[in-house]
């Protein structure tokens, strides 16, 4: 089966307080884009990559990153646009029709398992739309205008991650008819939840964080010099 990975990669990057997109930072000696990559690379069922980056990074993203580590399985780089699901619907339109399952990765989230990349395309294909999620330890309330209005019930309370991986087609309609409806959406499973479709949860690896903040860098810099270490 064809599976292609969607790389998202095209946010600006001002929360890590950085005049390079955070993406772009170096991490490890290497840019935190291309750790990722590297994780997609060598996932086996992996079979190409559409990395999606701002307009002005296209050049950039192609030279010193996709030719300096000479990634094979990246295909194509394809700018993005205003909101994160105007960018995942881009690449989405440039991959071809005979694809059969589409992982969705945030480019900042360098610290995902090339075998736990193949073992969610794996229940795809056997289950179809699954996503990684962690089970919240804090105490969830729900608060306006600085007072708790309720408190939830954290055992049922996840927290999402990426990637998130779907059958192509049925991701693909679910992007278009949100576009058609004006329908925004935080993360990508909830565009095939709003279709009534089922999507499965498997617990995710808390190493997996998404690298927003200079604190989430700092923990970046852990990570990576823990992994170096061992």
């Amino acid at each position: 089966m064809k599976t292609v990975a969607i790389i998202v990669a095209a946010g600006k990057g001002e929360r890590a307080g950085k005049k390079l997109p955070k993406q772009f930072l170096n991490l490890g000696g290497k840019p935190m884009l291309a750790l990722t990559l590297e994780r997609f690379e060598k996932a086996r069922l992996i079979s190409e990559i559409v990395v999606v980056v701002p307009e002005s990074y296209l050049g950039f993203c192609s030279k010193e990153i996709v030719d300096v580590y000479r990634f094979a399985k990246v295909r194509k780089i394809v700018s993005g646009g205003k909101h994160r699901q105007d960018s995942v619907f881009s690449g989405l339109k440039s991959i071809d029709a005979n694809a059969d399952v589409v992982v969705i990765h945030d480019g900042v989230r360098p610290f995902v398992r090339s075998q736990e990349i193949d073992r969610i395309v794996r229940i795809c294909q056997k289950e179809g739309p699954v996503i990684f999620a962690l089970p919240v330890k804090e105490t969830i309330k729900r608060v306006e205008e600085g007072k708790v209005m309720t408190t939830l019930d954290r055992s049922r309370i996840w927290s999402v991650q990426t990637p998130q991986v779907f059958p192509y087609k049925t991701i693909l309609n679910t992007y278009k008819k949100a576009n058609k409806d004006k329908f925004v959406a935080t993360d990508d499973s909830l565009l095939v939840e709003r279709m009534g479709i089922e999507v499965k949860v498997i617990e995710g690896d808390e190493d997996n964080i998404k690298i927003t903040t200079t604190e989430d860098l700092k923990m970046a810099e852990y990570l990576i010099n823990r992994e170096f270490s061992g």
